[in-house]
């Protein structure tokens, strides 16, 4: 089933349905592994991330629910976490070796990179419990489906519109003061959560895109590269503390100094293009999106079945134009 909601179906539904699909396949992959383990523990992370993201999307209609389940996502995700950031921090480094400006910053990188793949494989050989937990995982994803035969939601058209345009204007306001803390401090939290925000955005935009397919789609390709160029400013601020802890891990002073000196130019650089790129996202006020969703959604849910898509794809009022045109 895709990640999305359609209009024209039952909204408690769809909603249960999409959920579902999503713990359904995070199940698979914990139990059935294609990849490995890690590669199986990163897939369900993800699918994890799409249930929170609907969760929040669907949080005024029934904000009981969102807490206590997205509590429950959260604390599962958080069970299977230390290879996949360590193995993660392997993968940062050579992130980096792609933007060396000398051979001896290449060869700081190295030493790390060696240094952090020891490190994973100690971590990975002392996870004896792992199987245990992904089992565990998997169990939580079948009490988190079950959990959804008691969701209640409003069906009515109008009822669900003003529910999505609500959650739509908070999580935008959201992103908007993510984005405002970066432009007035700029440190590794506040760029961490705009990221956050995008994160959230980009999914909602894939879960209600077919109220206008074009702009959505179009608006989720620069949200995914904002995501991108965030998650590397992340990561490197991660990989930043994790040197800052364990300094000996990375060799003498001069690799120290290369290493942290590969990682502040890269990450100014990610930084003011993520924050140029936000300003174009985040161009329109969070009122007058919200309100649009609002209107596209009542509009698309009385459509006849099977003319949503065609409907939406390129009509549009001048209002609506304005309102999407950092879309386009």
């Amino acid at each position: 089933m895709a990640y999305r909601l359609r209009p024209a179906e039952p909204f408690t539904a769809e909603v249960r349905a999409v959920a579902r699909d999503q713990l359904a396949k995070a199940i698979d992959y914990l139990e059935h592994q294609p990849d490995g383990p890690h590669e199986a523990i990163h897939d369900a992370r993800k699918r994890f991330k799409r249930v929170r993201a609907l969760y929040r999307l669907i949080e005024p209609g029934n904000p009981d629910f969102q807490a206590r389940e997205n509590a429950r996502i959260r604390d599962i995700a958080q069970s299977l976490s230390a290879v996949r950031d360590a193995t993660a921090l392997v993968e940062t480094v050579h992130y980096l070796a792609g933007f060396t400006a000398s051979p001896e910053e290449s060869k700081a990188l190295q030493i790390a990179h060696d240094a952090l793949a020891a490190r994973r494989d100690r971590i990975a050989t002392e996870e004896h419990d792992l199987p245990a937990r992904m089992l565990a995982a998997a169990q939580g994803c079948r009490e988190a489906m079950a959990a959804l035969d008691q969701l209640e939601l409003p069906d009515a058209p109008r009822k669900t519109a003003r529910l999505l345009g609500r959650a739509w204007r908070k999580h935008l306001r959201k992103a908007h003061s993510a984005l405002d803390a970066c432009n007035d401090h700029g440190n590794a939290e506040t760029y961490h959560d705009l990221r956050k925000c995008g994160q959230t955005y980009w999914m909602h935009l894939s879960l209600l895109r077919d109220i206008w397919p074009s702009a959505m789609l179009a608006k989720q390709a620069e949200c995914k590269t904002l995501i991108d160029l965030l998650g590397h400013e992340h990561d490197l601020s991660v990989l930043t503390a994790a040197i800052n802890e364990q300094p000996g891990l990375f060799g003498n002073g001069d690799t120290l100094a290369r290493l942290l000196a590969a990682i502040i130019n890269r990450q100014q650089i990610l930084r003011r293009k993520a924050s140029d790129l936000a300003h174009e996202i985040l161009a329109e006020r969070a009122e007058v999106e919200s309100s649009l969703i609002d209107l596209l959604w009542q509009r698309a849910a009385k459509a006849p079945a099977g003319k949503q898509r065609g409907n939406n794809r390129n009509a549009g009022s001048p209002q609506q134009e304005s309102a999407l045109r950092s879309a386009r």
